[in-house]
């Protein structure tokens, strides 16, 4: 008899990262997005991106500017999420979002996104959450929107021939951004 608790009902620590961390976090970004091994979850870009989607400079850098952190989620004492919140006045931005592929689907990604709309309004008085996504990422879209984000229709260029944001394999890449109002619980 397997006794172990339900995927969504796993005992999650959150805390923020600090520069130990940067190697972990990196590999669980790298995971969560890029490759074969991304492939083992639903949020892969390997089929629209190649190269890398972070580095340790680009994770360091959210770790140690002001009014950033890099919220880093874990269970039994390994790293197996994070995200990015940056304060922005009434405005928090969030980005950086990785569950490690084994665990995607089980609600750890959907504890992670609500435990940091609850740090942003309680912490720093934000009233909304402002995210960009590749706008061909329907299902991740999609799955953003019954967490009660919406569409805005505003959109900003991929930033092509940058490698730090990965090697495109298609030309209509673009960021949308998504909005979520903070205090009121839509999902």
């Amino acid at each position: 008899m397997d006794t172990a608790p339900p995927r969504d009902r796993l005992e999650l620590t959150y805390r923020d990262a600090v520069e130990a961390d940067v190697p972990a976090l990196v590999a669980l970004v790298e995971s969560a997005y890029r490759g074969d091994s991304s492939r083992a979850g639903w949020t892969t870009e390997a089929d629209i991106l190649q190269g890398q989607r972070t580095d340790p400079d680009g994770v360091r850098e959210v770790i140690t500017a002001p009014g950033s952190r890099l919220l880093t989620v874990e269970r039994d004492g390994e790293i197996i999420a994070c995200c990015q919140l940056e304060h922005r006045g009434e405005i928090a931005y969030f980005g950086m979002f990785a569950v490690r592929p084994g665990l995607q689907g089980g609600g750890v990604g959907r504890r992670v996104i609500t435990e940091a709309e609850r740090l942003a309004a309680a912490e720093w008085g934000a009233r909304e959450m402002h995210m960009t996504v590749i706008s061909v990422r329907e299902e991740l879209i999609a799955w953003y929107e019954r967490r009660g984000y919406r569409r805005t229709g505003r959109t900003t260029p991929f930033p092509y021939g940058d490698e730090r944001f990965g090697l495109p394999q298609r030309d209509d890449l673009r960021f949308e951004l998504l909005v979520k109002e903070l205090g009121r619980d839509l999902s």
